[in-house]
């Protein structure tokens, strides 16, 4: 299978002014604010300044005001924003809102679009996506307890769920629930539905506290949450299927802007190391320190190469889940494995709340759970390289179907 990276002119030029754009006006704006406490009216202001730059919604279709970039695209736009925190945010590509916002145009009746997905894609509304559940595997949702019971013209459900992000201030969330507990397959159980917000039955618990302190990552009980027949989202037991299909661009998604994280934790250990004065030299004339350099240098170059492979595979309507697996688990740990060298070549500087790597890292430890636990890919990865062998008598299917010999 021949594989062609090159990218039209038109994205590369989008790339570059998206640069520009964290360069002159992000980077700036995020110092002010800091020092004046004025994120609110900062965001505001840069959002308008990203409409302006022809920078809004890169990832959805010039019918809804978006600038209809296919996956080879979103990857280089959404790995250039992974280098600043607020980017994705003000161009209107994060999550969980960019995830929202292709499950509604793919399973969204056009009422639904009108009252959702035109709101979301204009910026005036955020959402949500509730699945993860504390009593069962989040890697398997033919599991999940959240019931829905036909009533009437409505459905009532009732549940419980955590790690929901973006709850807080959400308008909408779409909602995983079972509605079909005996069918066969499983996997015909769960149906999705949308749930307008605030909503009596719609209680938020706790904003988590995790490693990385509290991001809007919600527990959120469903108590006789009473919704609307044509409230359901896409046909009735197809949420595991609306699940996947969202999950699959989504982990990718993840990978691109955690690519630009490793990217900066990358830059700063080169620059700590040329600046560095240690005995009678720099630390970048040490083996070891070089050493650490290379293999970031080297991880980064892979990661990168899995991305565009994945996002090639997704543009082109081709299977992709084994790729994307194998993508998600290795750039979680790279961008780990970076962030934790730059802190080490930053010696005690690295470990202060000095430089942003300590809050990097403790960002990045989740990359490992987030959108299945490492363990859950390489379980994946493994099934699929045998059913490979087995029906093949080769494992080439199962490493990239890219044919070398």
């Amino acid at each position: 299978m021949s594989i062609d990276f090159t990218m039209p002119p038109q994205v590369l030029e989008l790339r570059d002014r998206v640069r520009a754009f964290i360069h002159e006006e992000i980077e700036p704006a995020e110092s002010r604010m800091q020092k004046t406490g004025q994120w609110r009216e900062g965001i505001i202001e840069l959002r308008r300044k990203a409409r302006q730059r022809g920078l809004w919604l890169p990832h959805m279709p010039p019918e809804f005001g978006g600038l209809g970039l296919g996956p080879l695209g979103i990857a280089m736009i959404s790995a250039e924003c992974g280098r600043n925190r607020l980017a994705p945010f003000l161009v209107n590509c994060q999550a969980p809102d960019e995830g929202n916002m292709h499950t509604l145009l793919h399973f969204a009746t056009p009422a639904q679009k009108e009252k959702y997905l035109g709101p979301l894609c204009e910026g005036r509304v955020r959402s949500c996506f509730a699945m993860t559940e504390p009593e069962v595997a989040g890697s398997d949702p033919t599991q999940i307890q959240t019931h829905a019971e036909k009533q009437g013209d409505n459905w009532v459900i009732n549940g419980h769920k955590w790690f929901i992000s973006g709850a807080h201030g959400a308008k909408f969330a779409i909602v995983i629930a079972r509605t079909d507990p005996d069918a066969d397959p499983p996997q015909a159980r769960n149906s999705a539905f949308i749930v307008d917000l605030p909503n009596p039955g719609f209680e938020i618990v706790r904003d988590i506290d995790t490693m990385a302190g509290r991001g809007n990552h919600c527990e959120i009980r469903f108590n006789n949450c009473v919704v609307p027949a044509d409230a359901m989202l896409g046909p009735r037991g197809q949420g595991h299927t609306l699940g996947q299909v969202r999950l699959g661009p989504a982990r990718l998604a993840h990978c691109m802007r955690w690519i630009g994280n490793a990217e900066v934790a990358l830059e700063m250990m080169l620059k700590r190391a040329m600046e560095r004065q240690v005995q009678v030299g720099k630390l970048i004339d040490k083996q070891a320190i070089q050493f650490k350099i290379s293999e970031s240098v080297m991880e980064l170059y892979q990661s990168k190469l899995m991305v565009l492979h994945s996002a090639y595979l997704i543009e082109n309507k081709l299977p992709f889940r084994q790729e994307v697996s194998m993508a998600k688990h290795h750039v979680a740990n790279t961008l780990w494995r970076i962030v934790d060298r730059a802190i080490q070549i930053h010696g005690a500087l690295g470990y202060s709340t000095d430089t942003p790597l300590e809050s990097m890292l403790r960002h990045a430890r989740s990359a490992r759970l987030v959108d299945g636990a490492d363990e859950v890919h390489m379980t994946q990865i493994a099934r699929h390289a045998i059913e490979a062998y087995k029906r093949d008598g080769s494992t080439r299917a199962a490493t990239g179907g890219v044919d070398l010999l």
